[in-house]
């Protein structure tokens, strides 16, 4: 009888759905988010029970959730992250967390030395110094789970750490670490109560080794997950008459999609644009993206008389139809994790210019399916003209880019080995 009873308990766990938490700082329109949604929707929910914690209740990507994933959050806000109003949401968060069970008057000395380490290093960033108190102020789940993810940075991986029941916890590294801006002072030990750690490129991993060496036998490879039928089907839906992309006249167009900030390089891409219209070249550039550089970069692209050649469109909630219809995709950044733009410019067939940095350099090969460049105006430039002048080229690239292989079914083996 009591082996009967072992072997139904044993049929019975087998059975039931494995139980996974996804924890994410927001859920605004960036890569990371647009990723997760395409790891959800690979894994089976006749086989996983998944839950999905956000630490600020905001970002229009809550509303491509599948309906099966439980939110945590109570009436997901589906407005802007980076809007004004989002900003706002940040400021009303991080006072909640503050006052929450005395977290603020806990972390007060944590948060003075990391500002003084940050003035120090002439590299301020609040959205840092925050994100432990935002996490400690965010309520923990009521419930243990399989396996827990923080797919991002920060917030997630504080409140994964210290906060989560979970048999199993895992986090992702999706940026180049040490440039971001993160560093021990601000993890504390974190990673110490983490099984594994997943970084989306191989540079990524090497950058996050250079802070945490001791991690190097937890670290693994998982990169972007990319819904290539939906990317398709999203591309073939019509601009509205009215866009500024259909109403250019310009005889090339370029794109790059990413959020306003110091890590993606607009600043140079502007100047890179004044450069070749000075020369003559008739070319509109198209940026989808929103974000705390917008004022500085309207002012630059003032200033440098490019106010009808440079648009800034905001965010997109189907950017792939801009994929489709230019002529060439720049991915000129500081730095990177691993680009899900680049990516979905591949699925999209284009020619790609991307600047040489971590990240980018495991998705472009050189002069087979795009260019490499420095991250001047100059090379950036000249990068450009070598694919308009030359179209014979730029198929080339283009056809290669089609053909780039996006899956790798060794990563997910990794990940659902934790189960």
């Amino acid at each position: 009888m009591e082996k009967l009873k072992q072997e139904n308990k044993t049929r019975t766990n087998k059975d039931r759905k494995k139980k996974i938490l996804f924890i994410m700082n927001t859920m605004g329109r960036a890569g990371a988010e647009r990723a997760l949604i395409a790891l959800i929707h690979t894994l089976p929910r006749e086989k996983y029970d998944i839950s999905l914690q956000v630490l600020i209740n905001r970002g229009e990507v809550f509303k491509e959730v599948p309906p099966h994933v439980h939110i945590l959050v109570k009436h997901p806000d589906t407005r802007s992250v980076l809007s004004a109003g989002g900003r706002v949401k940040l400021f009303f968060t991080a006072v909640r967390s503050f006052f929450y069970h005395g977290n603020g008057f806990r972390l007060w000395n944590y948060m003075i030395k990391n500002l003084r380490l940050q003035i120090k290093r002439k590299q301020i960033q609040p959205d840092k110094l925050l994100w432990r108190l935002i996490a400690y102020g965010t309520k923990p789940p009521g419930t243990a789970y399989d396996l827990a993810v923080a797919y991002l940075e920060g917030g997630s991986t504080y409140y994964l750490a210290d906060l989560v029941s979970a048999k199993k916890k895992a986090a992702f590294i999706h940026i180049d670490y040490k440039k971001a801006g993160y560093h021990r002072g601000l993890d504390l030990h974190a990673y110490d109560k983490i099984d594994r750690i997943f970084s989306v490129s191989e540079e990524a991993g090497q950058s996050f080794l250079k802070v945490y060496p001791e991690h190097k036998e937890k670290l693994f490879l998982f990169r972007n997950i990319i819904d290539r039928k939906r990317i398709e089907r999203k591309s073939l839906i019509p601009l509205q008459e009215n866009d500024p992309f259909l109403t250019s006249k310009a005889a090339y167009k370029l794109l790059t999609v990413g959020r306003l900030h110091y890590q993606k390089g607009y600043d140079i891409a502007i100047s890179a644009l004044e450069l070749l219209r000075r020369h003559g070249y008739d070319i509109d550039w198209f940026v989808l993206g929103e974000g705390p550089l917008e004022k500085e970069l309207r002012k630059q692209i003032r200033e440098a008389g490019l106010t009808k050649h440079f648009h800034l469109l905001g965010s997109k909630a189907n950017p792939y139809p801009y994929y489709r219809a230019c002529d060439i995709y720049v991915h000129a950044t500081r730095f990177e994790g691993k680009s899900i733009a680049i990516e979905e410019a591949q699925v999209l067939g284009k020619a790609i210019i991307a600047s040489d940095c971590t990240g980018n350099r495991e998705q472009i090969i050189h002069e087979k399916n795009g260019i490499l460049v420095p991250l001047t105006k100059e090379e950036i430039a000249a990068a450009i003209l070598s694919l308009l002048n030359h179209p014979q080229k730029r198929e080339a690239f283009e056809a290669a880019s089609k053909n780039t292989d996006l899956l790798h079914k060794e990563d997910m083996t990794a990940f659902l080995s934790l189960l």
